[in-house]
């Protein structure tokens, strides 16, 4: 069964309230790492809550394309057979359509000895360092050439103390996928400790890794002989809740989202408050309440305040497009400062052309005074969280809008046109 979208074009013409229940899908960043890692084991893997979304049907393609097989067995269901692996070369022409295609670097490490990886493609919103994960790979004893390709090999991964001088998420986890089976105690010093990476250490943990200090910023992984088959269910997107949460407050929509994570969405709801938008947070349920007068919340002394990004547990840099989009709407003046990537900001030029107030400080930063009325526009979707912000605006905004290029935005999230016409959105999608 093929994805349930296709490049083209969104028609959206703005201003109605989106109101009603909607299901977030399974953590794209998730999913992905998870996917590489099926190939550590020898046995079949089943993953359930996989989003259908152009990612991860590359991700799959790309296993196929090494050996493994790899299936939908249901809308959101994926069976991966591991034991045919028998290819250290990965694609050029599919690597360049997602930055996780280098993820399969330290399984085909660890099974192979031997990897063959493009550079990555993926979103363009700034300089994305690979040197955390070559450092990595060779504390741990692989040896690298670096020319049009990444050509690894070893004779044999080994256990090392590694300390990544970033806390890449994607860095992390290839060391944690290099030393799953490598003999010894690894040790990652600043690792990244997002949910998604927190999902795979769990989900290898399932087939019988073993990893201490889940959660936190350094990683203890004692390497075990083999890791077998299993079953796992990929956990929730918070960063698409987030992008629910901010399309209901600028529509003035009543939404109930379903199946999120409580613990996941502390920073991002801190910072939702700070531009007023008001939740209700329950078990595994999220509601906006309808008709909010969103109004930013100064901080002490009617200073101008800040929502900033930073590896987790602080605000995640996926959702800074997202809070410029909401700042506009709400009353008072917001500095966005998006500290990871230099030109994720850039495409505040569209919200402007639109009628949003936003003055543009540097390529990291971005001062919002709202609120102000948006117009549809002519629009084009630059990557996948500039994309939904784009579509966020122009759900609010007075008008007809078209956004071209919503191949991005399918690349992150699944089937949003019909799920947001179903929350009343007028929303078509055109080629």
């Amino acid at each position: 069964m093929a994805v349930a979208t296709a490049p083209g074009t969104f028609v959206i013409e703005g201003g109605k309230p989106l109101s009603g229940r909607i299901r977030t899908a399974g953590n794209k960043n998730a999913a992905l790492p998870i996917l590489a890692a099926t190939l550590l084991a020898d046995e079949p893997v089943q993953l359930s809550n996989v989003p259908r979304i152009r990612d991860v049907e590359t991700m799959i393609e790309l296993l196929q394309s090494l050996g493994a097989s790899a299936d939908w067995t249901g809308p959101n269901d994926v069976r991966v057979d591991p034991t045919g692996l028998s290819s250290y070369e990965i694609d050029a022409a599919l690597a360049e359509r997602i930055r996780a295609s280098f993820l399969l670097a330290g399984p085909l490490l660890s099974r192979l000895g031997r990897a063959s990886v493009p550079p990555p493609g993926g979103d363009v919103i700034g300089r994305r360092r690979l040197d955390p994960h070559i450092h990595a790979f060779e504390r741990l004893g692989a040896e690298i050439e670096v020319g049009r390709r990444y050509e690894m090999r070893t004779d044999g991964l080994r256990a090392q103390s590694i300390f990544l001088d970033e806390a890449s998420v994607m860095a992390t986890e290839n060391a944690i996928m290099a030393a799953a089976l490598a003999p010894g105690l690894t040790t990652i010093g600043n690792a990244a400790c997002e949910p998604h990476v927190q999902d795979l250490c769990r989900f290898l943990v399932s087939l019988g890794a073993e990893i201490e200090g889940i959660e936190s910023n350094v990683l203890r992984i004692r390497g075990v002989e083999r890791l077998r088959g299993g079953e796992w269910t990929i956990g929730p997107e918070h960063i698409e809740v987030g992008s629910f949460v901010g399309l209901a407050a600028v529509t003035g929509g009543d939404l109930t989202i379903e199946g999120v994570e409580p613990r996941d969405l502390t920073s991002i709801l801190l910072a939702f408050d700070r531009l007023g938008v008001h939740v209700e947070l329950g078990e595994d349920t999220l509601r906006v309440p309808p008709g909010q007068e969103l109004v930013i919340r100064n901080d002490l002394g009617g200073q101008i305040p800040k929502i900033e990004d930073g590896p987790w547990p602080a605000f995640p840099a996926d959702l800074t497009s997202i809070a410029v989009a909401v700042a506009t709407q709400a009353h008072g003046t917001v500095l966005i400062f998006e500290k990871m990537f230099e030109n994720r900001l850039f495409f505040v030029d569209k919200l402007v052309s639109m009628g949003a107030r936003i003055i543009v400080c540097d390529p990291h930063r971005v001062v919002v005074t709202g609120p102000a009325q948006l117009y549809g526009q002519r629009l084009t979707s630059p990557d996948i969280r500039a994309g939904m912000a784009i579509l966020i605006a122009a759900l609010c905004a007075e008008g007809r809008s078209t956004i071209g290029n919503v191949a991005e935005i399918d690349r992150g999230y699944e089937r949003i046109d019909e799920r947001l016409r179903a929350l009343g959105a007028e929303i078509e999608r055109v080629e």
